[in-house]
């Protein structure tokens, strides 16, 4: 009777959209906000002309609305073409937006219009709490999507490739949302200060080597005279989006490369591609964490990366050859 009643839910949520699997309404909607928010930010950057750490102070609520736009409405579209738990899976994403996105974007905002620093400012009592707030949001919505990976991972509604590219995408995504934590560190800097019985102005740091607010690259702002963990936790962020497109990607090259109409072989592609998104991301994190600026490879950082290219082409190179192999023997090829 479960099963029989979710079919229907199932079956008159894609009628009633013309066959379109319906997009979470309070995801869709909050990815909306965050392009409103992007032009305005947007704006600001141009007609305001405060700045914070040598950074106009709308720079990052734009950065972040962009950036929780694109997880929202990756998220809405992914909750949309589930065929089970699908209630469970939209209340998740309710309370992602309630109680991550909402919260935090709201805060970076609020800070941006007093030309504060929202980030690692703990110079007041009113900047500690918001500080306390975003960090217990930032955990909120890494569980939340967590959970949603682990559920996503039983759904039978979509073709291989994007079913295997929606969880690696997750959970590939959920690593580059744990570099976030490792920003919240005090600096040596920071540790010796409060050893000492003082209060430093700010606790954690993005950069490594240097101090943040040094000289960056254009719009991103990432550190130019060393490392940067923002580098590693953007790359990593965005597999969510990246791996479901390359999955949706090869599934329209497959009408046209008949190499890719397997299932098999484009899943296999859709593996490899995670892990390569993995290996990058580990690698960025590796070369911050060294205080080398992303710009500036050393040779070891560079030999690393070529071993990490290399064996990403072998594998698709691999999977490419069976595949051709295949089609030859098989009684029609």
């Amino acid at each position: 009777m479960v099963t029989l009643t979710s079919a229907r839910v199932q079956r008159k949520d894609t009628e009633d959209n013309g066959g379109i699997p319906r997009l979470h309404g309070p995801l869709a909607w909050c990815a909306g906000a965050m392009a409103l928010l992007a032009v305005t930010a947007a704006g600001g950057l141009f007609l305001d002309g405060r700045t914070v750490l040598g950074e106009g102070v709308w720079l990052k609520p734009l950065k972040f609305a962009v950036s929780f736009g694109l997880y929202t409405i990756t998220l809405a579209w992914m909750i949309g073409r589930t065929d089970r738990w699908q209630r469970t899976l939209r209340r998740l994403g309710t309370v992602t937006v309630v109680l991550f996105i909402v919260p935090e974007i709201s805060i970076i905002t609020f800070q941006a219009v007093r030309g504060e620093r929202s980030h690692f400012n703990v110079s007041s009592t009113l900047n500690d709490v918001l500080v306390k707030a975003m960090g217990g949001a930032a955990y909120i919505g890494w569980a939340m999507t967590l959970l949603l990976g682990i559920f996503l991972l039983w759904q039978r509604k979509v073709d291989r490739p994007l079913a295997w590219a929606i969880p690696i995408g997750l959970f590939v995504s959920l690593a580059g949302m744990s570099i976030g934590y490792l920003m919240t560190t005090p600096t040596a800097a920071q540790q010796r200060a409060l050893d000492a019985g003082e209060h430093p102005a700010t606790l954690g740091a993005h950069s490594v080597g240097v101090l943040d607010g040094g000289a960056g690259l254009p719009l991103t702002d990432w550190a130019t005279g060393g490392g940067d963990l923002r580098v590693a936790h953007f790359v990593g962020l965005h597999a969510l989006q990246l791996l479901p497109l390359a999955a949706v990607g090869l599934g329209m090259l497959a009408g046209r490369l008949p190499l890719l109409r397997g299932e098999g072989t484009r899943t296999a592609l859709i593996v490899i591609g995670g892990a390569g998104h993995a290996g990058l991301t580990a690698l960025l994190l590796w070369q911050a964490e060294r205080g080398q600026p992303v710009l500036e490879p050393d040779r070891l950082t560079l030999t690393t990366a070529a071993w990490l290219v290399g064996a990403v082409v072998v594998a698709v190179a691999v999977v490419l050859a069976t595949a051709s192999r295949d089609r030859r023997d098989s009684p029609g090829g």
